[in-house]
């Protein structure tokens, strides 16, 4: 099965809250990508629960977005493992949104730039939504290296099987 041929059952507020990213999306500049447990969802995992929906784009379109989703940049939390050069967050959403841009991981001393080398088109119901390949996303959890994200990995490796 690929995402090409599946419409997985989602729950309603990440329904509603994909719905809302991909419509503010429609007209940004640069490609951008849903990541984390959202697009784990868009894979076919919906057994897992989705706090939020995470999103990865350029700079320009992460303000852009936010303003379409009556979002707003904020400071960057700056969890320690994490940057962003841009952050911020649409909480009057079915859901809420984390938009990130010129998103960095701290890898051992280094900071590492997060970026896809993938784009997949999937949609929910018409509305076009971008993730990146699952192998792409293995990559990115084994780079994040977290208790949780090691045990996405072996969710995503179990779907690709």
């Amino acid at each position: 099965m690929t995402l090409d041929d599946f419409e997985p059952e989602l729950p309603q507020d990440l329904y509603d809250g994909l719905i809302a990213v991909g419509e503010a999306a429609r007209d940004l500049d640069q490609p951008w990508w849903i990541f984390g447990g959202a697009a784990m969802a868009l894979y076919g995992l919906t057994e897992i629960h989705v706090p939020d929906i995470d999103v990865l784009c350029a700079p320009r379109d992460a303000r852009a977005l936010l303003a379409g989703l009556d979002g707003q940049v904020v400071p960057d939390p700056g969890e320690g493992l994490f940057r962003s050069a841009v952050f911020g967050r649409a909480h009057d959403q079915s859901i809420l949104i984390e938009v990130m841009a010129g998103l960095e991981v701290r890898n051992g001393g280094d900071w590492a730039e997060v970026a896809f080398a993938s784009r997949r088109q999937v949609f929910v119901d018409d509305t076009p939504l971008f993730v990146p390949d699952i192998r792409d996303h293995i990559a990115l959890y084994r780079l994040f290296g977290r208790p949780k994200d090691l045990a996405r990995v072996e969710q995503l490796e179990r779907l690709i099987a």
